[in-house]
This record gives structure tokens, C-alpha cells and sequence, in this order.
């Protein structure tokens, strides 16, 4: 089963800007419905962004505009750009991937792929 590690997190300004990173311990390209969602303590996960085997990308309203997921497969590694901040942004964030099945598209928001996740990395936005 791949692994996923996140990084990136931090304090920040509104109006600020984070780079989000997950690292998978195998090639995720094309094999992967991946996801990055975020949760505060105590409420619902929420999907953000979503990427599919073919690289569509896909964005929850509230962050729509002002973050950009990617993937680096050379390196493994699956981006959360997130620009212009706001302290409602403020939470854990978490990778997460499903295996792509034949025939069985990746979830779109606000599902998300929940099979594997990484241990979260925490992100607060300071007004």
C-alpha cells in the first residue's frame, strides 16, 4: 500500500501564500485518484481539490481561484498551492489517494479519495 507524508504547513498572514507537499512512497502517475481535504477539530472534512489520473483538477467553491493542486512525477510528489489565505483556510490538511479501478471514475467533490491519507500537516492563517 503507498505511503503518503505531507509537509509545508505553517503560520502565515492573511493574504499569504503556502506550498502544501505530499510525497508518495511510489509513482502515483495515472495510477492514482488523488485528493487534498482539510478538517477542524471537531467538524466535517471537506474536500478541496481533487486530481485525476488524467490530471483533471477539480476545487471546492470556497477555494476556488486562489489554490492550484499538481504533481510532480518525477519526484513523487503531489502540490497544494495555496495563495491569498484566509484565516477560515485555517486547519489540518491531509493527501489523500485511492487506487484507480477500471471502468470506475475517481470521486469528484465534495467526494473525495479516502483510502490511504497522510498524517496531516497543520496550517493556520492569522488575521
Amino acid at each position: 500500500q503507498v505511503h503518503l507524508v505531507e509537509s509545508g504547513g505553517g503560520a502565515v498572514q492573511a493574504g499569504g501564500s503556502l506550498r502544501l507537499s505530499c510525497t508518495f512512497s511510489e509513482s502515483p502517475y495515472s495510477r492514482y485518484c488523488m485528493a487534498w481535504f482539510r478538517q477542524v477539530s471537531g467538524q466535517e472534512r471537506e474536500g478541496v481539490a481533487t486530481l485525476d489520473g488524467d490530471g483533471t483538477a477539480r476545487y471546492s467553491d470556497s477555494v476556488e481561484g486562489r489554490f492550484t493542486i499538481s504533481r510532480d512525477d518525477d519526484k513523487n510528489i503531489l502540490y497544494l498551492q495555496m495563495n491569498d489565505l484566509k484565516p477560515e483556510d485555517t486547519a489540518m490538511y491531509y493527501c489523500s489517494a485511492d487506487p484507480i479501478l477500471t471502468s470506475i471514475p475517481c470521486p469528484r467533490l465534495p467526494r473525495f479519495p479516502t483510502r490511504v491519507r497522510g498524517q496531516g500537516t497543520q496550517v493556520t492563517v492569522q488575521s
